[in-house]
């Protein structure tokens, strides 16, 4: 028997990466494109909630102008003379009010009904608020004025 001649084993050798660490130019434009796509919607996201806030911010405070429309004039007895109508201004908002009474089917009572009209956004809204108010329980005379 001859000897076997050992040969020695190779192992593979690792390879060197001549390249450094790093995004690749397709890896870099999609991300570009996502952001393009993702930065544009967001902020059209965040105009529309704005828009939506003032407008809300301000029906809040136009429900509140006829809250104090209704409760004064029931109080001072204007809205028997039939429709009324006026303008509120608060800071550098004008709201413009209108009052009008109709008959209730039954009995002496009335149904109050002020509608206030503001402008959001260029355009105009409006809130309405209503209540019944009994003729019998009221003074025979209506002394009071609105004013604002």
């Amino acid at each position: 028997m001859k000897p076997c001649a050992r040969q020695p084993i190779k192992r593979p050798t690792p390879r060197r990466r001549n390249r450094q660490g790093g995004f690749t130019l397709a890896e870099v434009l999609a991300a570009l494109l996502f952001l393009a796509i993702v930065i544009p919607t967001a902020v059209e996201a965040l105009h529309l909630a704005s828009l939506a806030g003032e407008v809300a911010a301000r029906k809040s405070e136009a429900a509140r102008v006829a809250d104090r429309v209704l409760s004064e004039s029931a109080v001072t007895t204007n809205w028997t003379a039939g429709v009324l109508s006026g303008t509120v201004t608060e800071g550098i908002l004008d709201f413009r009010w209108r009052l009008t009474a109709t008959g209730w089917p039954r009995g002496p009572m009335q149904l109050l009904t002020a509608e206030v009209t503001y402008s959001a956004q260029g355009r105009d809204f409006s809130v309405q608020a209503s209540t019944l108010a009994n003729l019998q329980s009221m003074p025979a005379t209506g002394s009071g004025t609105l004013q604002y």
